[in-house]
């Protein structure tokens, strides 16, 4: 999934077919169409928490800058794996919307 960081798109945005629910700082997501979960960690589940309404990438990598004291580099390197992930299990929506 290629991303350009500087963009104001592709947003990315949580599918709609998902159950979500938080334990103890951590993120279970359930795929109803798959019926399979998948769990996240804290710093996933702050990300699942920002893609409810669609975001760039630099709006994530922006808003867990200003959460947790992590290099930028390595932030913006996590959440793409991330999202890649994510979008691979059909979890995440990616959308190419000029001026959204």
């Amino acid at each position: 999934m290629p991303v350009n960081l500087s963009a104001d798109y592709p947003k990315v945005v949580a599918a709609k077919d998902q159950i979500f629910s938080e334990l103890q700082g951590e993120a279970v997501i359930l795929d109803i169409n798959s019926g399979v979960y998948y769990g996240l960690n804290q710093v996933g589940a702050s990300i699942w928490n920002l893609i409810q309404a669609p975001k760039t990438v630099k709006e994530i990598r922006d808003a867990l800058l200003a959460e947790y004291e992590v290099d930028s580099q390595a932030c913006e390197t996590d959440i793409l794996v991330l999202l890649e992930d994510l979008a691979t299990k059909g979890l995440i929506e990616i959308r190419y919307e000029a001026g959204a």
